[in-house]
């Protein structure tokens, strides 16, 4: 499995994700390329699958929604995303990146 770009900064940490809507349930589902692969289970319409998005990484992160913020690729399947106030070590141990 390859390894994600996971970028730490003073506020937290930004990462590239490659979303999957529509499928049958939320989850992580591994590295692909240095993005870390998420799908999730609401549709790609009207920005559901961005908010499943946030509100799963938030859930998974133990951060509040407000933390978590789409910063480009809003209409794309490739998101930069920035989760405030947590490390890169955290970050991985959370969603289960440590190998």
């Amino acid at each position: 499995m390859s390894e994600p770009n996971i970028q730490e900064d003073r506020d937290g940490v930004t990462f590239v994700a490659k979303i999957v809507p529509g499928s049958s349930r939320t989850a992580i589902a591994g590295v692909l390329d240095d993005m870390i692969k998420v799908k999730v289970a609401a549709p790609p319409e009207k920005g559901k699958a961005n908010q499943c998005l946030v509100a799963f990484l938030a859930k998974q992160l133990d951060v509040k929604k407000n933390t978590v913020s789409i910063t480009s690729g809003q209409t794309s399947p490739v998101k930069h995303v920035h989760v405030a106030g947590i490390s890169a070590a955290v970050f991985r141990e959370r969603l289960g990146l440590n190998e």
